[in-house]
């Protein structure tokens, strides 16, 4: 068969200096924008270079259809069927034969690959697409694609190919001893894209029904086929239900496209329109690169994109809904362009714009770790740093995902990589699932362990409509089993079949079981064996032993929602009535990724005696002997433990009285100060040694609150025994424990340099309030007639500031130089006070008239 003539693409020109570079270097970044034909143009141009000897050329997609599609338009052009010349490998599907030369291949399937033999004998070139799109699995390609073209195979062929990602940076990071990679980028040549950007939907309304607006509007102003971005199947679902409300016309098909449908029905979205029809393409960001969707000329970008965010507080990875970056969004706006001028409608103002990203964080700064970790102890990496990374993977979150595999056995004391690790990094699927699958098989539950982890690995096959709700995950396997049995997989009671995803998830459970050796075993259907679904939830505490799920006394009674204590520490709780409310243990496949309280979606009930047989290694007794803050008392309990949560806790009577008086301080400490007896005297007594400290320094000890909260040890817990509640403080001889920190030297200066009292010339003895900054005498003025000099402490060397009184006892004068006031003051407060209190004694001369605590001396 003769190959047929390919029509030209901007990428042709730049072809040769491509070539030149991997001839020479053997290496390069390629630049292209969309549409420029990097994809297909570039591996076929590669093809009878002397350097391949006959060897294959990798196409790596971060994509499943892309993957496919890439294949299909390869093969087209060389006139050939798919499986000939070019392949695919993807989940679930590959098509590649004896004389396949080039295999497109899924990141995540290209690290099996490379796992199995780092030498790639039969690869001459390893091309990477769309390589900003910064999938964690392309970037880990990458790193370890390096080492092994440095350490074995310096004659593999590199190249990085990206639509908008700086070439620069990844120039560098593959730099060899004469320097960066050679960067080769074509200007490309798309077709002019009109840019009319609409209103943003208003705060607090749902974007679908401002994306219908836009496509009704598009549909009027325009021609040709539409290119709907959205963020995620939900979206999808419901603005086609929206356009299908107002009858889009006979010649208008809605077709979704998002990666868990069928490859049948992604193939539709993206073939070419039945003639007189016009073709609406629901899409996710999937749509965004390496597809060309054919007679589109209209894009629609809601401006939104959902990505997975890992917490490691929950250590739960969610789904956020974002916006797009700049990037991105120029992404999709060249879908418009690439056959035709065309027209790109955006949900966003063009004020704005600017304001978005430059470009989409990488995945490995927010991703889940787990799944990189385990490749890089079969690697054999110890540190990360020794390989080549354009972002390196965070530290806090690599050290949480080896604990995990650690946990998991897939690594040693030493975090070397266990045989059972290596078995589990042959599945291709996240650690928990794959231990799930091996420790199921060990159980004799294998077939429904690979059933499980088909789907849990994948979005939830039932849909529910408003009102109705079942999170059991048995329900899931009956309906898995269904399929698999030629039944239609009905569900009823509000609940529909998502039949794309549950077929998908089907062909990957025969998959992993044939990987196991398990297919068909067990399906006598006896009672715990593969043929009924009794070990689902405990299949699942074992992927996922920090999400077991302890009923809380009390909830779910009288229709309320149940709550559940997790075995990580954290709670979860169903957000409407479930039929797994009433079960007191639960295994959570699914939840919603809040930091404290999160939502149950998927789960399967298990049972105590389940979790005592198979978890006994990790259950430990103890004794707890605690302050309870809500019983204000200290309780002893003895407690058999899984993790956080308590499998038997019963009262323990007599505990050591040590373990008692070190639960009070806990206790004391949460309530503060206040909760001890103190009276008047002793906070008198606190300040006159904190003044004295102040004054003298370290010798005398810090008596402060906080400084006696932090030494409770030192000097209360002598003064606990037999003290075990809030109420039992009255008892406590607290001005004994205070006094027993100062020795009996310091208490004697305490009473000379900081006294209580000092007696005035009227012969009173009146108070110093040591509770401020500096120690204060508040005295009627008449009581210190006769007295020339300010009365001192501290061995005469601090001066007391004086509050002289009125006689109704108001501040008439504050100083600490007594003598100056008689001399100059006194004049004028004398001539006050006889106006407002003309019967008292108020002299000329003060320092020679009888002081009086009186309105007069006695005899006057």
């Amino acid at each position: 068969m003769s190959k047929p003539a390919l029509p030209p693409l901007p990428i042709d020109p730049v072809l040769p200096a491509l070539v030149e570079a991997l001839d020479g270097r053997g290496v390069a970044v390629l630049q292209a924008p969309p549409g420029a034909g990097k994809t297909t143009r570039v591996p076929l141009a590669l093809l009878d270079r002397p350097w391949l000897q006959g060897r294959k050329i990798i196409v790596l997609e971060p994509r499943r259809l892309a993957a496919r599609a890439a294949a299909r338009r390869m093969a087209a052009m060389l006139g050939e069927s798919v499986g000939e010349t070019v392949g695919y490998r993807v989940r679930l599907d590959t098509r590649v034969g004896p004389k396949t030369r080039i295999e497109v291949v899924t990141d995540g399937l290209f690290l099996r690959q490379l796992q199995e033999d780092a030498e790639l004998p039969a690869v001459g070139a390893v091309l990477f697409d769309e390589f900003h799109e910064r999938g964690i699995d392309s970037d880990l390609a990458l790193a370890l694609v390096q080492e092994a073209r440095n350490a074995l195979r310096d004659d593999l062929r590199l190249v990085v190919m990206s639509a908008t990602l700086d070439a620069a940076p990844v120039a560098a990071l593959l730099a060899d001893g004469a320097g960066p990679a050679p960067m080769v980028t074509s200007e490309g040549r798309a077709f002019p894209v009109e840019t009319r950007h609409l209103d943003a939907p208003p705060p607090g309304s749902r974007v679908e029904e401002a994306v219908a607006a836009a496509v009704r509007r598009a549909l009027r102003e325009e021609s040709g086929n539409a290119l709907v971005f959205l963020p995620g199947t939900g979206e999808i679902r419901r603005v086609q239900a929206l356009l299908e409300q107002d009858g889009p016309g006979p010649d208008v098909l809605l077709a979704p496209l998002y990666g868990d449908l069928t490859a049948e029905a992604q193939d539709r979205a993206i073939a070419p329109s039945p003639p007189g029809t016009r073709k609406v393409v629901l899409a996710t960001a999937i749509a965004e690169t390496s597809l060309t969707i054919e007679g589109i000329r209209i894009v629609v970008d809601s401006g939104l994109m959902r990505v997975p965010r890992f917490d490691p507080r929950s250590g739960m990875t969610r789904l956020v809904t974002v916006k797009v970056s700049q990037a991105s969004a120029e992404q999709r706006r060249g879908r418009a362009g690439r056959l035709e001028p065309g027209v790109c409608y955006r949900l966003w103002p063009e004020a704005t714009h600017k304001a978005l990203a430059p470009f989409t964080a990488p995945e490995i700064l927010d991703a889940d770790l787990a799944p990189l970790a385990l490749e890089l102890a079969v690697w054999g990496v110890a540190d990360p740093a020794s390989l080549a990374w354009l972002d390196p993977p965070p530290a806090a979150a690599l050290a949480q995902a080896r604990e995990l595999l650690a946990e998991l056995g897939a690594l040693d004391g030493r975090g070397a990589i266990t045989l059972h690790g290596r078995r589990m990094a042959g599945f291709g699927v996240h650690p928990r699932l794959a231990h799930m699958m091996l420790k199921g098989k060990e159980m004799g539950q294998g077939v429904l362990a690979c059933e499980l982890a088909a789907l849990m690995g994948e979005r939830d096959i039932v849909r529910a409509q408003p009102g109705f709700r079942d999170a059991d995950l048995r329900l899931r396997v009956d309906l898995l089993r269904g399929l698999e049995g030629g039944g239609r997989g009905g569900v009823g009671r509000g609940l529909t079949l998502e039949r794309g995803g549950a077929q998908q998830a089907l062909r990957q459970a025969r998959q992993w079981q044939r990987q196991l050796g398990v297919k068909g075993e067990g399906k006598g259907g006896a009672k715990g064996g593969d043929g009924d679904t009794a070990a689902t939830g405990l299949l699942v505490a074992l992927a996922y032993p920090d999400r077991i799920g302890q009923r809380r006394p009390g909830s779910g009674a009288g229709g309320a929602a149940a709550q559940y204590r997790l075995s990580g520490g954290r709670g979860a709780y169903f957000a409407e009535h479930e039929p797994l409310a009433a079960e007191d243990w639960l295994a959570i496949a699914d939840l919603d990724g809040a930091v404290r309280e999160s939502r149950i979606f998927l789960a399967a009930p298990l049972t105590l005696a389940e979790l005592e047989e198979t978890f006994a290694e990790q259950i430990r007794s103890e004794t707890v002997v605690a302050w309870d803050g809500r019983e204000q008392a200290v309780l002893a309990r003895r407690r058999r433990m899984l993790f956080a949560l308590a499998l038997k806790d019963e009262r323990l009577n007599n505990p050591p009285p040590e373990q008692i008086a070190g639960a009070m301080l806990q206790g004391i400490r949460g309530m503060g100060p206040a909760c001890l007896p103190w009276s008047d005297e002793l906070r008198k007594w606190q300040s006159r040694v904190l003044f004295l400290r102040r004054m003298e320094g370290e010798d005398w000890p810090d008596v402060s609150d906080a400084a006696l909260m932090d030494g409770l040890e030192e000097w209360l817990l002598p003064f606990l025994d037999g003290v075990s509640r809030r109420a039992h403080l009255d008892r406590i001889d607290l001005g004994a424990a205070l006094r027993g920190r100062l020795p009996w030297a310091q208490q004697q200066r305490l009473d000379r340099e900081a006294p209580t009292h000092v007696e005035v010339p009227s012969g009173s003895r009146v108070p110093i309030d040591y509770s401020g900054d500096e120690p204060v005498l508040a005295v009627r003025l008449q009581e210190m007639f006769g007295l020339a000099e300010t009365p001192r402490i501290a061995g005469g060397k601090v001066a007391l500031l004086l509050h002289l009184l009125s006689p109704a006892r108001r501040p008439v004068q504050v100083t600490r130089d007594l003598a100056s006031f008689w001399a100059n003051a006194y004049k004028a407060v004398k001539a006050d006070l006889k106006g407002q209190y003309p019967k008292h004694y108020w002299p000329d001369n003060p320092l020679e008239a009888e002081p009086t605590a009186r309105a007069k001396p006695r005899g006057r």
